[in-house]
């Protein structure tokens, strides 16, 4: 069977990806070297805005996510991987295309017109284009069989007005089905996980990582699968739970199944070691 395509495209990792969550940042370029996708990372990118920023200086945020904006190439679309880069990115082209002052503001800060043509995507829009049953007879797959609850988070679809038709909850159910994982139906999928509170108030980030993570085991998942960074963190760092279920980012269970030789990097990196549980499924030595 002939090699799949090869798909150009600019990446923003966002500074999640770029630090605490390095092994996301891997295994998803792996993952989609596997899928024919060749991720460009931006130049000289900056934060998104999120954090702080959008909470104490709106147009700062702004400001910040409008650079990222500039620094994309005009032909081929502009990928984030984390929901609070894509939220910060999307709202911000949503306010140019709708407020001649700010693309005035934008050509005079970054010295180029504003591109209402740049298509700013999570990745879970590529993944949805990808023709999996022939990714799969090209390069082959382990089968991994595990239960889990997959864990989207709350900021996937929000606001409404810049989802545009997407829905991506149920992504990971119908892709990780394929490699032999079960979902299991589960009360916490888009729960908030406390997010950027966990800094400043984990006195009430704590009770609610507590729940969801034993929402998770009460569930009978092996593991939970995460769609965001920051939940990820957030579910490692704050959970006080004794036994807690592993956690996964979901590149990290693609690059797996797709035969990743670099999961010893990744996995040790993890707050709750998930080592046990993929040697007992025979997925490690």
């Amino acid at each position: 069977m002939d090699a799949l395509p090869v798909t150009d495209v600019s990446y923003f990792p966002g500074c999640s990806l770029a630090t605490t969550a390095k092994e996301n940042n891997q295994s998803l370029i792996e993952c989609c070297q596997k899928m024919g996708i060749r991720m460009i990372e931006l130049p000289d990118w900056n934060c998104c805005g999120s954090s702080s920023a959008h909470s104490i200086n709106h147009q700062i945020a702004f400001d910040l996510a409008c650079r990222n904006l500039s620094l994309a190439p005009p032909d081929r679309p502009l990928v984030t991987a984390c929901p609070s880069c894509t939220l910060r990115l999307k709202h911000a082209q949503h306010r140019l295309k709708n407020d001649p002052a700010a693309r005035e503001r934008y050509s005079q800060m970054w010295g180029r017109s504003f591109d209402p043509d740049l298509r700013v995507r999570h990745f879970f829009g590529l993944l949805e284009e990808v023709d999996l049953e022939r990714l799969l007879a090209v390069n082959g797959h382990v089968r991994i069989d595990m239960s889990f609850a997959p864990y989207y988070g709350c900021m996937l679809n929000r606001p409404f007005a810049l989802r545009s038709g997407s829905n991506y909850y149920g992504i990971m159910e119908k892709t990780l089905a394929k490699l032999g994982l079960r979902a299991l139906n589960w009360g916490h999928a888009s729960q908030c996980c406390g997010t950027f509170l966990t800094v400043a108030r984990p006195d009430i980030v704590t009770p609610k990582v507590n729940m969801i993570m034993q929402g998770a085991a009460e569930s009978g998942a092996d593991c939970i699968v995460t769609a965001c960074a920051m939940c990820h963190m957030n579910l490692e760092v704050r959970c006080t739970l004794k036994n807690p279920v592993p956690i996964f980012h979901f590149s990290e269970i693609l690059s797996l199944a797709f035969g990743a030789t670099r999961h010893k990097d990744w996995f040790s990196r993890h707050l709750i070691d998930p080592r046990p549980l993929l040697k007992s499924k025979g997925l490690t030595a």
